[in-house]
This record gives structure tokens, sequence and C-alpha cells, in this order.
């Protein structure tokens, strides 16, 4: 089948993005709704952890959907539900309804990061989709990277209303890049979505499989638990401005793409199991670092946590390679498990980073080398879990 590739990851790469460009566009607002609505951090930030808990119960129904009735149409419904979300909070008038109306924008985005993640499984097999993944995950990286700086911009000269009303102009290009994808897959599943579903018990039954996703997505705990307290110490501890902190926020964000470029350089010489090894060394070394606080100023967060997410960009192409090696049919089902795990990790470090601790930099440092040494450990000392493809 003849494929226009740069075009197809262009989309599939804006597609994964929806959660990033919807959490860090917006994070630079945080401390302004908290003084605007006098709420506490720990009640604004369920705005991020709401879109993260609708996010992942869906997760679970468009792998299935798209299994059964392919890749467009359930893209289609949740883009379009991200739209009216998008637009609608930005006239939301306190923080009840702007967290429901996040709630209802994560069941949207959901359509998009695990339908792309099937769709490489569509078209692409073994080392080529290795390759493809690096790519994308070079290009998404740029949305950390550019999300709170255009979210810093928006709120210096217009309002933080604009941040969504960007949001659903971005989900308006998605539809319509959907629009001019062929349909990608080319067998669908047999029976009803009932029975589709059905499909989350063998899934469960494969060992390897759900041992890499419970694992891998251990990993992720330092990457979110960062999302949900840098604003609230780049501003409110260091006294950075929202457009200084999203400079700051954008060089972690560089540091993920330089990382997954380097895997995607890399990754013909170096094995997967060497490469994992040493991502999760890294964040180890990062969070060791930023718990002695080696640097002056708002660096000892920002200089570590660079360690750690060029390591993150090491590890993720090569993490969800390996666990979509793992299964050979059903790559939706398998998609929508891998991202809902990852991301209820997320929301949970996003919660539990915002309880109020007396030194969040030091909180954050012993998150990063306890994930770290537990995942580094298990990894090291359980070669069963690796597979042929992974030696």
């Amino acid at each position: 089948m003849k494929r226009n590739n740069t075009e197809i990851i262009l989309l599939l790469t804006l597609l994964s993005a929806f959660p990033p460009l919807s959490t860090d566009m917006y994070l630079p607002s945080l401390p302004l709704l908290q003084n605007t609505w006098n709420e506490p951090m720990s009640t604004v930030n369920l705005t991020l952890s709401g879109f993260f808990i609708g996010f992942c119960v869906c997760l679970l129904l468009y792998g299935p959907l798209s299994d059964r009735y392919g890749r467009k149409p359930p893209l289609f419904a949740g883009i379009s539900l991200y739209i009216a979300a998008s637009f609608m909070s930005a006239f939301a008038n306190g923080i009840g309804p702007l967290i429901a109306l996040r709630v209802l924008q994560g069941i949207g985005s959901a359509s998009g990061m695990v339908i792309a993640m099937a769709i490489t499984k569509d078209l692409y097999d073994g080392r080529e989709r290795r390759r493809i993944l690096a790519y994308m995950a070079i290009i998404m990286a740029l949305a950390p990277m550019c999300a709170p700086v255009i979210g810093g911009f928006i709120m210096t000269w217009l309002s933080w209303h604009w941040v969504f009303i960007v949001q659903a102009i971005i989900g308006v290009l998605a539809f319509i890049g959907v629009l001019r994808l062929e349909e990608p897959l080319q067998k669908r599943s047999e029976g009803s979505v009932a029975a589709a579903m059905g499909t989350y018990l063998t899934l469960l039954r494969n060992r390897n499989y759900m041992s890499m996703v419970v694992l891998f997505s251990l990993i992720v705990l330092t990457h979110f638990s960062f999302i949900g307290s840098a604003a609230n110490i780049y501003i409110n501890d260091f006294g950075a401005t929202e457009q200084v902190f999203s400079y700051y926020f954008a060089f972690n964000a560089m540091c993920i793409m330089a990382g997954a470029f380097m895997c995607s350089r890399i990754q013909k010489f170096i094995a997967p199991k060497t490469l994992l090894t040493l991502s999760f060394a890294g964040i180890l070394c990062a969070g060791i670092l930023m718990y002695f606080d080696i640097f002056p100023g708002p660096w000892s967060l920002a200089l570590p946590m660079g360690l750690a997410s060029f390591s993150f960009g090491i590890n993720r192409p090569t993490s969800n390679h390996l666990i979509l090696e793992q299964v050979q049919e059903a790559a939706g089902a398998a998609s929508s498990v891998m991202m809902f795990l990852f991301f209820l990790t997320g929301a949970f470090a996003m919660w539990f980073i915002s309880l109020g601790w007396e030194d969040t930099i030091h909180t954050l440092a012993l998150t990063a080398m306890g994930s770290s040494c537990i995942v580094l450990a298990i990894w090291l000392l359980t070669p069963g879990l690796t597979t042929k493809e992974s030696l």
C-alpha cells in the first residue's frame, strides 16, 4: 500500500500529542487560577488529574472500538468531543465546571493517542516501527517544549480562556488530518464490541506483555510529578513569571526530544535492553543530583530534570515497541491497556506531588530515585521479562 510516511507521521504525532498540548499549554495559568478562584493548589491540580482520569478510563474503550469498526470512526467521535469540551472550557466560571469539562476533554483526547499507537502496528513492522516511533517521539517532544511557551504568551497578551480556544483549533486540524487518512486497519475483529472487550482477558494472561506494561508505567512517576509541580515551584517558590517558567519547562521538553533523537540514531547499534537499562540509570542519577541540591536557584530543578527528561526520551520509543512486540493481534486493545496504566500512574503522580510537601523538590527527587531503583532492579534481575527481540 502506497503511503506518504511524512504526512502519516505528522498526523500520528499530532494525535499522540493531545495530552501534552492539553496540559502543558495550560500549566502557566495554574497559579493564576489558584489566586483568582481562591482555591488550594491540590484542588486546582484536579483540572490536571481529572483530564487524565477521563483520558485513562476511555483508553480502554477506544482500542476495542477501533479493532471492531476501524480506526477512523472512533477518531472522529473522540476528536469532536475534544473540540467541543475545549471550546466550552474557555467559558468556565469556576473550578468545578472546569474540572468537569477537563474530564470530557480527556475522554475525547484518549482516542488520538491510543489509536495512533495502534496505527503504527497496522502500518509498520519490527525495526521500521521502532524507527517510526522514535521519529514520532522527536516531533512530539516539540509539544511539551512549545506548549508552555505558547501558554505563557497567551497569558501575557490575552487571558487563560484563549488557551482552550487554541486547543479547540488544534482539534479541528487533527479532524481534517483524519479525514485525509486512508483507513489503515485491513482486518477488523469479528463479533460485538463486548466480545472485543473480552480481548483484555487474553492480554491479562499474557505475562510478558502485562509485566512490561506495569514495569514501564512506574518509570513515568518522575515525569508526571514534575508536570504537576513545575508551575508551582518555578512561579511561587523561585518567583519566575509565567513566561520565564515556560522557558524552563521548554528546556526539559527539549531534553526529551534530544533523548528521542539519540534513540533514533543509536537503536541500530545498541540492543533495546541496554538502551532501557541506561535510561533507568539516568533517571536514578537525576534523582540523586536533585536531592543533594547541587545547582543554584531554579537550575537545582531544571538541570537534574533535564537529565531525567533526556533518559525518558530514550526510554519511551523503545519500551513502547517492546510492549507491542508481545502481541500479534488486537493492537488497539494492547495500546489501550498500555496507555491506561501509563496515564493512570501519571494522574496519581500529579495528585501525590500536590499534597503540600514541605520540600517539593526533595519529594520529587525521592520519587525519581525510588521508582528508578525499583524498575532497574526488576529489569536486571528478571531475565524472563525480555523476549528475543529485546536481547
